[in-house]
Parts: structure tokens; sequence; C-alpha cells
């Protein structure tokens, strides 16, 4: 399937679902988005909905400019996978210990560590580079510097929300029933805090006052206020980066305390909100993917569907009509309130049934239910990836 420009807006907007089946209030952000002077084009995934100021789902090219709210709040959000040595055959037929054992590793929720991580004693991370990105917290906007103590305790945390930890099977092919491990998380309360700190400024500045949407307020090129979100965004999206990097490790490392001989492929691993500095047709342009992942060609990237449903590794074809990208998953299709009216718990064990996770009232919004057709986005997108592996969990550990 190939895009289908939605119409009405000053720069061309590709559209990589049904224009009409698109939620009315992420289709008017959109619009808004693409009346932007600074957007030189806007990719939408099949995966999209209504987000704050930008939608989820969106891929939004800036010339000289940026918007944070094109990026979200949770800056640096993504996901990380390795593929094991282990088989199905090698789980036990109960895997509550293993779950067990994964939550008292990994603090899940608002919970954080006792101590900053050292990442010495982790086994499998890597080590270089450790001293000077906590260095650089101290050139982070002064009204976070309260939080260095938060941020380092909550280095290798998960969080809350649609975050989580996985044990997959391979489904189909000559690795049927492969064991992966995967997770999903971002840059945890540190993130969210300069996310919103910039946000603030960008919405009183001069050149934002007659914007559709204040929350679509820009930083441009060349001012102190674009240089100081950068400067807070590159290391945000790094602590995520290394967040994942230290829970990978010591989910690596809770396996091989049950299976010494286990072995581990490279990891694959992903942002789904973030910047990035790319050239097309010759310009240069800032990048923001929130709810996208990165997909050029020969690429491996992430696509998660929902804790019942299983998720996918792929490969990027390089589509630059999408700006190289691809969806970060099924996309909600309801909100989370609306899915708490509509299910209950025993609607989310008949649809999480053979899968080791909560399924209590505190998980509910959830629910895959809430969520749509993860094979439904993924033939909406076969243009911008190609399957690796289709992966189906039998382990779900949630904030």
């Amino acid at each position: 399937m190939g895009f289908t420009p939605l119409a009405g807006t000053r720069a061309p907007v590709r559209v990589w679902t049904d224009p009409y089946g698109i939620e009315p209030q992420a289709a008017r952000q959109l619009r808004n988005i693409g009346a932007l002077p600074w957007v030189e084009g806007v990719a939408v995934m099949p995966d999209v909905h209504f987000g704050k100021g930008a939608t989820v789902g969106s891929v939004i090219a800036m010339r000289q400019a940026v918007s944070p709210a094109a990026v979200g709040v949770d800056i640096g959000c993504g996901m990380s996978a390795v593929r094991t040595s282990l088989t199905a055959d090698d789980l036990p037929d109960d895997l509550a210990g293993l779950r067990s054992a994964i939550e008292a590793a990994i603090p899940v929720g608002f919970a954080q560590r006792d101590d900053a991580v050292d990442p010495r004693r982790v086994r499998g991370l890597e080590q270089r580079g450790w001293d000077d990105f906590w260095r650089r917290f101290g050139d982070l906007d002064r009204r976070v510097a309260q939080l260095e103590t938060r941020a380092r305790r909550q280095l290798g945390t998960l969080g809350g929300g649609n975050h989580f930890i996985e044990v997959c099977l391979e489904q189909g092919g000559t690795d049927a029933g492969r064991v992966w491990l995967m997770l999903h998380s971002g840059s945890r309360n540190i993130g969210k805090e300069l996310a919103e700190r910039h946000m603030a400024v960008a919405r009183h500045l001069p050149h934002n006052v007659d914007l559709p949407d204040r929350d679509l307020a820009v930083f441009l090129a060349g001012t102190p206020e674009m240089d100081a979100y950068r400067r807070d965004l590159w290391w945000a999206q790094e602590y995520a980066r290394r967040n994942r990097a230290v829970m990978l490790a010591v989910l690596c490392e809770v396996v091989r305390e049950r299976f010494p001989r286990v072995r581990y492929d490279e990891p694959v691993s992903c942002h789904h909100n973030y910047v990035s500095e790319e050239t097309y047709d010759g310009v240069d342009l800032l990048v923001t993917r929130k709810g996208a992942i990165r997909a050029g060609r020969g690429e491996l990237g992430i696509i998660p569907g929902s804790m019942g449903t299983g998720s996918y590794i792929v490969r990027g074809r390089g589509n630059p009509d999408a700006y190289h990208s691809a969806s970060h998953g099924a996309g909600r299709r309801m909100s989370r309130a609306q899915a708490k009216r509509t299910y209950g718990t025993a609607d989310l064990a008949a649809q999480t049934a053979g899968v080791e996770c909560r399924k209590d009232a505190g998980v509910v919004d959830e629910i895959p239910g809430a969520y749509k057709d993860i094979t439904e986005v993924m033939a909406q997108q076969e243009d911008l990836v190609e399957v690796v592996a289709h992966l189906k969990q039998v382990v779900c550990v949630k904030g």
C-alpha cells in the first residue's frame, strides 16, 4: 500500500492509512501541522492517533525549526530487543517465576533504584562515556538541577503506561520457537521535565503568537532557545538509550541465571520519539518522529503490538516519501479512559490468554482491544518495511 495525500494542507501530508478513518481531532492536528511555514512535509503512519500538539504516528520534516510537541514529552522513548539461543522447549511450563524475577530485578511504575547504577557492575553493559554523560547533566536547563539524584536512580527502570518488558517466541519460519527478549521505555521523569519546560518557553516566543495551535510552538535555528532545547534534547535521547541498555543487560542476566548456557545475538534498538538531522533532495532538515521509527534501507527496527498480540522485527525499505520511517506500534484506537469504561478484568484475562502477565484493573487501559489491529497496521506499510521476524509474547511485565 502506498500513501494517500491529505487534502487542504500547504505542505504535503502523506498518509499511510485511510484518511477518512483518522479521528477528526487527529485530522485537524495534521492540517495544522501542514500549515506551519517551516514544515517541508509530513508522513502519517498507519498507527496515527490524536496527541498533545502533534499527532502520535507523525513524521514532521522542518527547515531551520523544530517543535517540541512534535517529539513529545517522553523524549527518546523506544524499543530494544535481542534474540537468544533458547527455544520454547527450554522454558518451564509455569512462567510465573521468570516474571517475578524480572520484576524483582527491574523497578517498574513509579519505582526507582535505591542507588544509581554502577555500569561496572552490570555485565554486558557498554562501559564507555558514562562519566562524560553524567558530567553534561550540569549543562542542562538550570530548572532541573535538583533532579539529578532522581534521574540517576531512575536509570535502568521501566516506568508505567504502555512501557513493558517481554519474553517472546518467534513465530513461523526456520527459527520458530526461538526466544527473544524485548522492552519498551524512554527517558523517565527527566525527559518529561525537560520537554515541558521547553514547551512552555516556546509558547511565549513572538513568532508563535498566531499559530493555529499554540502547542505546536517552534524554536527557530540560530536562537538561544533553539540551542538550549537541542542541547537538552540530545542529552535526554542519550539518557533514554542508556536506560534501555541498562535494563536489557539486567534482563539478560536474569535469564542467564536460569539458563547459564544462553547466548545472545546483537541487540536491535530504536527510538520512536526523537529528532534527527537528515537530508532529502539536498535540503538539510530536522525530522521529528513522534510515534514512528526510522526505517532507512536495511536498517532494523521494532514495531510492537499490544500486551496480547505480539510484535515485529522489521527491516527498513528506505522510502523517501515517508522520510525513511515506519510506525512505532499498533497505535491506540481508544483513550485510556474509554478503555476502562469499555472493558473489565475478565476481558483482559480473555485477551491475554496464554501470556504470563498482570490481569488486574490497574492495566485494563492497556488491554489489546484498546489498540488497533497490528496485522492491519503492518499490511498498510509494506512499502516502508519488510518483516524479519514475527514475535508473540509469553511473558509481559507492565509498570
